[in-house]
């Protein structure tokens, strides 16, 4: 059966990447939570979206002073005890981005804080750096990882997502048909659609097997997917 990841939590009424918005989805009963790590200038972990809050960049700015809505990603975790987490981290060579970390260590501490937390096993990483996602594999032979893609041909994709040993490719929904769905399942991949939130994509999701779907609406998805498999 498909799961049902809440993307950011359950931000409908609470602001996504909160705990309040963990907390929900976890009340929901979602099978797992989809949200974003950044690090900050003293190099704590945090989970918030966009590179900035008041166009002042995350990674330039001490965890003291960003606003107490942003939790760390330890606070994270421990607000959604007992569901997998989709762990994004957030490296990538876009302009829009501040920062770029090249050597690896962003992966690393990430790493370290999951495994010492001992919340690994209930983990999958993802990004859409693929470097990134082939840094985390050389680093932990365990660990899920997905390779996150928006504007990649996804056949290609998926064979460089088995060649690097990833467990799982992440496309927009709108990339995901049933032949990328059995070319994934011979490579031995999982397909983790986002962001799926109009009833008939959930459902037409659902219908072609993927894994997952991360969806803004996941009280919504989890009925359209217990229905689809009555």
């Amino acid at each position: 059966m498909t799961d049902v990841y809440a993307h950011r939590g359950a931000h409908l009424k609470e602001r996504e990447n909160t705990l309040g918005a963990f907390h929900d989805a976890v009340a929901l009963g979602v099978d797992g939570v989809e949200l974003d790590v950044r690090r900050t200038l003293d190099g704590v972990l945090v989970v918030h979206h966009d590179p900035s809050i008041d166009s002042v960049a995350l990674a330039h700015t001490l965890a003291k002073d960003l606003p107490a809505y942003v939790p760390t990603l330890e606070e994270a975790m421990g607000a959604l005890s007992g569901v997998t987490v989709n762990v994004e981290i957030k490296n990538s060579k876009d302009p829009n981005e501040p920062v770029y970390d090249e050597t690896g260590t962003f992966v690393r501490e990430v790493l370290d804080f999951l495994h010492g937390a001992e919340v690994a096993s209930s983990v999958i990483i993802s990004c859409f750096d693929l470097a990134t996602c082939a840094r985390v594999r050389d680093y932990d032979i365990d660990i899920r990882v997905g390779w996150l893609i928006w504007d990649v041909e996804v056949e290609s994709a998926l064979v460089e997502a088995h060649v690097l040993g990833l467990d799982a490719l992440n496309p927009h929904f709108s990339l995901v048909t049933p032949a990328t769905q059995r070319k994934a399942s011979e490579l031995g991949l999982e397909l983790n659609a986002w962001t799926v939130n109009a009833p008939k994509d959930i459902e037409a999701m659902a219908a072609i097997g993927v894994a997952s779907i991360i969806t803004d609406q996941p009280a919504q998805a989890l009925s359209l997917v217990a229905r689809g498999c009555d």
